[in-house]
């Protein structure tokens, strides 16, 4: 075991272990260590000043869970874009999980928008399930206000795959854009455009949603396959 690793293991929380295991099936559970996040988070705040931290991540494949978690954290605190996108990519690949995935999200690219667009087609175009899912997840956080696009929707629609995780995040991603971007987003409802599972996933997590109005959720129970 690495002196990180041992780290590691003295914030672990068995109770919490056995809940992460039930949320996350992809993960062996003998790889999940029990880590709170806040906790975690904390960690990884204090380690991204250490210089092993950069060694740290240029070690792939971690072997646990947490340290995938670690991982992206520390990614979150790279403040030039380039290289902060491009240690994205290459630890994507090696996520095997959605919390994973879904926890890292760099303040880097809120600012710099207009570069963004470029990684997320390469993410979107990947083979693998985790940075498919990512880069729909950056699609939905950075480019449903004012910087939305209809090319963004229809690149979403597109993506045909079995995958559940992929799947689930373009479902995510429609119920999103229609309580942010409902006119423009509603024809790809309508027109059904997405796979069944998914258009009617999309319907669901729209109807459960605040920002959706009565009357839109009533039509949008109408359009269920």
């Amino acid at each position: 075991m690495t002196e990180l690793q041992t780290k590691l293991f003295s914030m672990a929380d068995e109770k919490y272990r056995d809940f992460q295991s039930k949320l996350m099936p992809t993960v062996p559970k003998e790889k999940i260590i029990g880590i709170r996040t806040p906790l975690l988070r904390k960690f990884a705040k204090d380690f991204s000043k250490n210089p092993e931290a950069k060694i740290f991540l240029s070690e792939l494949p971690h072997e646990f869970y947490e340290e995938n978690n670690l991982h992206a954290f520390l990614l979150e605190y790279i403040s030039d874009f380039d290289e902060c996108a491009g240690a994205v990519t290459e630890f994507l690949p090696f996520v095997d999980n959605w919390a994973t995935c879904d926890s890292m999200s760099p303040k880097v690219f809120g600012k710099n928008k207009e570069k963004l667009p470029g990684y997320i087609e390469k993410w979107l175009s990947a083979g693998d399930t985790y940075s498919v899912r990512f880069g729909i997840k950056m699609l939905m956080e950075h480019f449903l206000g004012e910087d939305f696009d209809i090319a963004y929707p229809e690149k979403v629609a597109e993506i045909e795959s079995e995958e559940y995780y992929i799947r689930m995040m373009q479902a995510w991603y429609f119920a999103t854009a229609l309580a942010k971007q409902y006119d423009a987003a509603l024809p790809f409802i309508e027109n059904r455009k997405l796979e069944k599972w998914t258009h009617n996933k999309a319907i669901q997590k729209a109807v459960e949603s605040y920002r959706i109005t009565d009357k839109q959720k009533a039509y949008l129970k109408t359009l269920k396959i």
